[in-house]
């Protein structure tokens, strides 16, 4: 065990581990388990390795401008921060998470976030080096690693480019859901159906014009997330503390996001204001409000899918790809279990949406202390809104069939088809008619014979199929123009 001290007092740590007193103290404190998400650790370390390329930057513009003045505190020597790039290097890829031992809640800001990264890089560094974990006199995770920066800027910022990075995985994920769901809709165009309202039985249509409903829903979705970045790209980094950038040269202040640019590859921009950069958190609000829409346009479009398939439908003319049993006692029961999934992610979803807006609420003054909760919710739903769109792909659409059957018999036995003759024998004979079809369970032609109300071909030439589709009507058609 090797011993470490902070300002609070001593604690006694295992030696080959790469955290440290700040982050030991963390995982005391908030007893959670719940685990911080990988992608904010590797996009802090992106982060922290856009800050040192830039301390470089600035310690070789010193050296050029004042190659004779003693600074009152010294440079770090290159030979560290090359050492810390390294060990950077290797937490962006993901390695040495599990020395990252804060939990997603916890108190603090991020500072814990900070810290426990920092001890990871430091601690590496000086095993890179020929050093022991806990040696901070040769590499320190403040003094050095931390050069320059703030939890309270550093921790938003990597938190906006995991954000970034997720929303375009989720939008190539939405596109690819859509293209499934237009496949159907291209084969299923001239595919009749009942259309229902308020589940009961409405007016003929297709499964074409369902699935466009899901289509368009999607694309809404895409292009409502294709924005997003709009509003996460703006960062503090550079502002330190509170957004006035105290502790960090101006030079600093000037070049780090062009470096974090060329090292993520990502359109982050410096806020205009970076005092309210740090303050407010209302773009993460809105954000997520369009990732609860996408939600709802998820879970509207599962449950219709698992009512289409559903048991309750005894002819059914849809169905979905069998994934897994459904019960240990009862046999041959499927469950739609996507469906169930989609569902239950989407509620995830919500009460995520209802976090982040309360916490981003609950900023106070000149610092948002909720920012780890805040962006562990918002990183949990998108990924579970990746998730949901790839298995909807894979194990739901792709399997979807519909019946082969002429479904115009059906069609023509539903009093909603009698909607149709509305324009020619108008509301009450054409109620009649549906009065007549439930009552004894005949086709509109069996009823019309009874009623004489149109001519049996013009009743015929009214209820074929593609002009039972014909949106809308004209005059000429009714007056037999047409």
């Amino acid at each position: 065990m090797r011993k470490e001290t902070d300002f609070i007092g001593s604690l006694e740590i295992p030696d080959d581990a790469l955290y440290g007193i700040h982050s030991l103290r963390a995982a005391s404190n908030f007893p959670d388990t719940t685990r911080f998400h990988i992608e904010w650790y590797m996009a802090t370390g992106m982060v922290k390795k856009a800050c040192l390329l830039t301390y470089l930057k600035y310690s070789k513009a010193v050296k050029t401008k004042y190659p004779a003045i003693e600074l009152p505190l010294p440079l770090i020597d290159d030979e560290i921060i090359a050492l810390l790039l390294d060990a950077d290097t290797e937490i962006e890829n993901g390695l040495h998470f599990e020395h990252f031992i804060v939990p997603a809640i916890q108190g603090g800001a991020g500072t814990s976030i900070n810290m426990n990264v920092n001890e990871i890089m430091t601690n590496r560094a000086l095993q890179k080096s020929g050093h022991k974990p806990g040696d901070y006199s040769t590499i320190h995770p403040i003094e050095h690693a931390n050069i320059f920066q703030s939890t309270n800027d550093v921790i938003p910022t990597s938190l906006r480019i995991t954000v970034l990075k997720l929303l375009l995985a989720l939008e190539t994920e939405v596109n690819n859901a859509r293209s499934a769901f237009e496949e159907i809709e291209k084969q299923s165009r001239n595919h009749l159906r009942i259309a229902y309202t308020q589940m009961q039985e409405a007016v003929p249509s297709t499964y074409g014009r369902l699935f466009s409903t899901y289509c368009d829903a999607l694309s809404r979705d895409w292009w409502r997330i294709s924005k997003c970045s709009e509003r996460i790209k703006v960062i503090n980094l550079g502002g330190s503390a509170i957004g006035t950038g105290i502790t960090v040269p101006r030079f600093f202040m000037s070049e780090v996001v062009t470096v974090l640019q060329q090292v993520s590859g990502l359109p982050v921009s410096r806020g205009e204001n970076l005092h309210d950069a740090t303050c407010n958190l209302d773009a993460f609000v809105e954000v997520h409000a369009i990732l609860k829409a996408h939600a709802v346009n998820l879970e509207k479009t599962v449950s219709d899918l698992r009512l289409l398939s559903s048991d309750l439908f005894r002819n059914r003319e849809l169905t979905i790809p069998m994934k897994q049993t459904g019960s240990s006692v009862m046999p041959g029961k499927i469950n739609p279990v996507i469906s169930e999934f989609v569902i239950s992610s989407a509620h995830k979803v919500y009460a995520n949406d209802q976090l982040v807006a309360s916490l981003c609420g609950q900023g106070c003054l000149d610092l948002n202390a909720y920012t780890p909760v805040i962006g562990h919710a918002i990183i949990e739903s998108i990924k579970l809104l990746i998730a949901c769109n790839r298995t909807i792909k894979e194990n739901l659409v792709s399997g979807i069939k519909l019946s082969s059957e002429d479904s115009f018999d059906v069609i023509a036995k539903s009093p909603s088809i009698t909607t149709a003759l509305l324009p020619y024998i108008g509301y009450d004979k054409s109620a009649q008619l549906a009065r007549e079809m439930k009552k004894e369970n005949v086709s509109i032609l069996e009823a019309n014979r009874k009623f004489s109300f149109l001519p049996e071909e013009k009743l015929l030439e009214i209820i074929k199929p593609q002009n039972l589709l014909r949106e809308g009507f004209s005059l000429d058609e009714i007056i037999g123009n047409g």
